[in-house]
């Protein structure tokens, strides 16, 4: 499938490169370092996302150039879409980014169908941006500058700062080869974990009151309502990270995350460190990912959403 997709980016011109909503740090390092390698081969780029980049990720080469309305579409001879496991995480313009020719899909979701003809897809890869490097390194192409900046940022975040159990060989290898090509893990980490505005610190004293341990300290979740966010000043984007807060705490093995969103419904976030299966509770509620970080989108009220997802939970803690 490398093979392939090196043929589409030799045989096309014009690119649309895209990811999901809320994008991470994954989505946009993935984005921006393929957006580089596509120009030094001559193609026209367009990074389109839906959503804002969070400020933590402003830092990075190109991130100036993403756009958040979609272009005209006749234009583009193919389009990538990246960390997304199917067509609709893209957002609002799913349909029509679905009409382009020649989708290009790589991702590492277990939950990915193959939405696309023309795909790279591996669970096993700890991010996108591992893939990327990996495509790059198929085409005989290298790895440095601001394309090692992104791919180290995508490879960095995913791994939850190579914390994960997603963080195998294959990750340390590419991140090392990255460091070689110009990365600087010091200055990197320091703009995404050392780098929140004020108001991120205000929106998480809100949130933290809201701490439950259940399941006899297993499970623990914090709740972000779109009145904690509208007291404190601060966007959707502003949570990244919170999920990793209860589980740091000594005997919690699932962390999950309830945000209120604009509309109502609830957006889970999922994170497991032990053997349970946080892709198999989100996909039981309508959502997908990994067996490690996963998450979906609820309606309903949270008291009956937090009794579906703890029924899950032990579900899937029975079957590890």
């Amino acid at each position: 499938m490398l093979k392939r997709i090196s043929e589409q980016i030799g045989r096309c011109r014009v690119f649309l490169i895209t990811s999901h909503e809320r994008p991470d740090g994954d989505a946009i390092g993935s984005e921006l370092a393929l957006r580089r390698i596509l120009q030094d081969l001559g193609k026209e780029t367009v990074v389109y996302n839906q959503d804002r980049t969070p400020e933590n990720y402003l830092f990075l080469p190109g991130s100036d150039r993403i756009v958040h309305e979609l272009p005209p579409l006749e234009r583009f001879d193919a389009a990538f879409i990246l960390d997304c496991g199917d067509l609709d995480r893209t957002g609002e313009e799913a349909s029509r980014i679905g009409t382009i020719p020649n989708l290009i899909n790589i991702d590492h979701h277990v939950s990915n169908g193959g939405f696309c003809e023309t795909r790279l897809i591996d669970p096993l890869a700890s991010s996108t941006g591992e893939l990327i490097f990996r495509l790059i390194r198929d085409m005989g192409l290298a790895a440095t500058g601001e394309v090692a900046t992104c791919l180290y940022t995508a490879i960095l975040t995913d791994t939850g700062g190579f914390r994960y159990n997603n963080t195998r060989r294959e990750a340390l290898l590419a991140a090392a080869d990255l460091v070689d090509g110009g990365a600087d893990p010091q200055w990197i980490s320091e703009n995404i974990y050392e780098a929140d505005p004020p108001v991120r610190i205000r929106l998480l004293a809100a949130v933290l009151p809201t701490l439950t341990l259940e399941e006899g300290g297993r499970v623990g979740s914090l709740v972000v309502t779109t009145k904690a966010l509208a007291d404190a000043g601060a966007l959707a984007e502003h949570t990244e990270g919170f999920v990793d807060l209860p589980r740091s705490i000594r005997g919690v093995e699932i962390s999950v995350v309830y945000a209120e969103l604009p509309d109502g419904r609830f957006k889970l976030s999922l994170r497991s460190k032990g053997k349970v299966n946080v892709e198999r509770v989100a996909r039981a509620l309508g959502g997908g990912g990994h067996i490690n970080a996963a998450g979906c989108r609820m309606e309903g009220e949270l008291a009956e959403i937090r009794r579906r997802v703890i029924e899950e939970i032990r579900l899937a803690a029975a079957e590890a």
